[in-house]
């Protein structure tokens, strides 16, 4: 079973210093104001309202927005950012990168990034080359990160304001900012604590699937790409330039793809549109504390289970449908690109391809962040289908007729392409006649045929798509 979506569970961490001595997270008690009776659920409405103000005071204290975040930022990142860090220096040594490891990531990069020239039609997307630490991973990609996990928990707080039982209609100011600030600083405790954890094993920026730290901005780790090849019989320095041409092609596609990045982003927030919540666990939580003691209603609320649990929904079933889709054809685009590329320059290029799929298969850091991001738990045959499926389109079409598939989101293959490759194929011979200005709104002219002798000119390419 995937990891729940941020802020729907707390981390089980026995070093989180939040969770000492919280006993069992705020369990009820006998004397709990919920006991008394009465048809409002929590005893006196104004014992209720006061309390939950004094506590929305003491949260408003202790969590502040990330600095040019906005006021309406529903996540702490300041929060998150130094978790992350904490989480990074407990994991161990992280030595900052000497000038040698940076020149050696920086000849890797480019070295590997000429390679794919002649395993691709797409140009070189490398603006800087870098060599990183993992604790600068974590400052560098934290915009990142702010920018796919907002959408999701922006609409968790709609969602529980939608859903406050009428009872609380009353009291909505105090209990809409109590559950703003705890929500701010549970989803910061709990992406912090995911961020720092994958930063111990990423090799790089786009071991997610995404350029955490900006398109054209390509990065490795040194340690872990170290760590990576230990055990593997495998020269570093070839470990390093396999590593280095899968960092070079996610970013000759992003480059490229401009309206990739956005693709990936509107359907983390399709899936959130979705999000709804059965308030009642709320409830029955809130009843069992004593509301004179702020520090147990935190407790209770920090507890996670039985609180803001997702409803499903359909839509939300087909939004992950469509992300893992495309997610498996970016990360399978990457590898067929990337064996073409290295297959007669790296001896152990094989063994390196191998060692990538058993990560992926035991769960690497794309994997770990869809699950914990959406509960998205990518399926290591998906991405299978994806390569053999781009290995054929290779086949029938060429390089540049597969890497022109990657001109809009409307002619990339879909979830079906993936199930069953020929008839992708056989399906794309209408598609040669298909005027991509129809997907763009250009307007028909000299521009239009200049764009197809352009994309369609090549004898390679042509041959490709009639064969």
């Amino acid at each position: 079973m995937s990891d729940l979506p941020f802020g729907f569970s707390m981390p089980n961490d026995p070093d989180d210093e939040s969770r000492r001595g919280s006993g069992d997270s705020g369990s009820g008690s006998g004397n709990s104001p919920g006991s008394s009776g009465g048809d409002f659920p929590f005893g006196d409405p104004q014992q209720m309202a006061q309390m939950l103000r004094q506590f929305a005071d003491m949260m408003s204290q202790a969590s502040t927005p990330a600095p040019g975040g906005g006021g309406d930022t529903t996540v702490n990142w300041d929060m998150a950012k130094n978790i992350a860090r904490h989480t990074v220096a407990e994991g161990g040594k992280d030595p900052s990168v000497t000038a040698g490891e940076y020149a050696h990531v920086q000849e890797a990069l480019r070295l590997a990034d000429l390679w794919l020239d002649q395993a691709t039609s797409l140009p070189s997307g490398l603006t800087s080359m870098e060599g990183w630490s993992r604790s600068e991973w974590v400052e560098k990609t934290m915009p990142s990160w702010t920018e796919l996990c907002e959408p999701l928990t922006g609409r968790i707080v709609e969602s529980m304001n939608a859903n406050l039982p009428e009872e609380m209609r009353s009291m909505a100011g105090p209990l809409v900012g109590m559950l703003r600030q705890m929500g701010g600083m549970l989803v910061g405790q709990q992406a912090g604590q995911a961020i720092g954890e994958l930063a111990k094993e990423v090799l790089g920026s786009t071991d997610v699937g995404i350029p955490l730290g900006g398109e054209g901005r390509g990065a490795l780790i040194p340690m872990s790409v170290a760590q990576f090849g230990e055990g593997l019989g495998v020269s570093e320095e070839e470990v390093r330039l396999y590593l280095a041409a899968r960092e070079a092609a996610h970013h000759r596609l992003f480059v490229h793809a401009p309206w990739l990045r956005a693709h990936v982003t509107s359907l983390i927030e399709e899936y959130a549109r979705g999000v709804s919540f059965d308030m009642s666990g709320l409830e029955e939580k809130l009843g069992q504390v004593d509301l004179n003691d702020p520090q147990a209603m935190q407790e209770a609320l920090a507890g996670g289970e039985g609180l803001f649990q997702p409803q499903e929904t359909p839509q939300q079933k087909a939004s992950l449908a469509r992300l893992e889709t495309a997610v498996a054809l970016i990360e399978g685009w990457v590898s067929v690109v990337v064996d073409a590329a290295v297959e007669e320059r790296l001896p152990q290029s094989a063994a390196l391809a191998e060692a990538i799929r058993r990560r992926r298969a035991t769960g690497g850091p794309a994997e770990r962040t869809f699950a914990t991001l959406v509960g998205l738990e990518l399926r290591p045959r998906r991405l299978r289908d994806a390569a053999a499926l781009w290995r054929a389109v290779t086949d029938a079409r060429g390089i540049e007729g597969r890497d022109h598939l990657w001109e809009h989101p409307d002619l990339l293959p879909d979830a079906e392409a993936l199930d069953d490759p020929d008839a992708f194929i056989r399906g794309r011979a209408d598609a040669d006649e298909f005027d991509l200005t129809e997907l763009t709104g250009e307007a028909d002219g000299d521009s239009t045929g200049a764009q197809d002798d352009g994309e369609d000119g090549a004898d390679g390419g042509t041959e490709g798509r009639t064969s």
